[in-house]
């Protein structure tokens, strides 16, 4: 089964890919969808989401989507262009049909790491271990999609346990 993660920015939207197979993960692909930058209009960037975000579940045809849920922070104008990005992720996976799975950054932190505190580096670390990768998965949106991910394949093998 092929999961495909979502960590979902305006500026950069990371993706990351793992097949479980043998109830073990195993790396597929990652990186970033890099929409053009400011001085474009906002419909623009959310195009180049939403499209690369489809081209990703054509080729890697995942059973399932995960994404960060949205973290309501000071910066109310920050919150609604996130919530774009996302938007277009979500419509791109609901397009396919796939299930789609919410994580908190504290769920997935808690999940890969063991503390809901962590760091991007501590992250980063643990999913390269995790993956048995060479090298730690760059740029930190990359491994954050990569960790959600991962997070959902803890979840969802911690509920066929019980």
């Amino acid at each position: 089964m092929v999961i495909l993660g979502i960590d979902p920015g305006l500026t950069q939207t990371g993706y990351g890919l793992i097949n479980v197979s043998s109830n073990k993960p195993v790396l597929v692909d990652f990186g970033i969808i890099k929409p053009p930058n400011t001085q474009f209009p906002l419909s623009e960037r959310l195009r180049v989401i939403h499209y690369d975000v489809i081209e990703i579940i054509k080729k890697y045809k995942p059973a399932v989507l995960s994404i960060e849920e949205i973290f309501y922070g000071k910066n109310v104008r920050s919150t609604i262009m996130l919530s774009h990005a996302r938007a277009v992720a979500l419509l791109a996976g609901s397009n396919y049909d796939l299930p789609i799975y919410e994580y908190s950054a504290r769920k997935v932190k808690q999940s890969i790491a063991g503390n809901g505190n962590a760091k991007k580096e501590q992250l980063q670390f643990m999913v390269k271990s995790i993956l048995k990768m060479n090298d730690l998965p760059k740029p930190f949106d990359a491994s954050d999609a990569l960790s959600i991910a991962l997070c959902h394949f803890q979840q969802s093998t911690l509920l066929r346990e019980k």
